[in-house]
């Protein structure tokens, strides 16, 4: 049960960090002083149920761009519920039609 709750936790976080690409992430594509807040809150809680992903944490903490943050929720959501986040989060929640 603890398992499930940590799962939805990561999910839930990483989520808001994908989302909020234009409040996490700067111009470069590298995470800011609150996305990496919100990163070491995600990998304190990945690497405590999760000890195997530990390298994959390591790698994304040391360079925390978006490609590497991708990566790390890959591990943990579909790769289209991921590039959904990314556009919502980069270009927002409207589509517009060439109509």
């Amino acid at each position: 049960m603890y398992q499930d709750s940590q799962d939805r936790d990561v999910k839930s976080l990483l989520r808001k960090l994908l989302s909020g690409y234009q409040l996490y992430f700067d111009r470069h594509g590298v995470l800011n002083s609150d996305g990496r807040r919100l990163l070491n809150e995600i990998i304190r809680l990945l690497v405590y149920e999760y000890p195997e992903l530990k390298p994959l944490a390591k790698k994304v903490r040391k360079n925390p761009t978006l490609s590497n943050v991708v990566k790390l929720a890959e591990v943990f959501m579909d790769i289209n519920e991921v590039r959904e986040l990314m556009e919502i989060g980069i270009y927002g929640p409207y589509t517009y039609s060439e109509d």
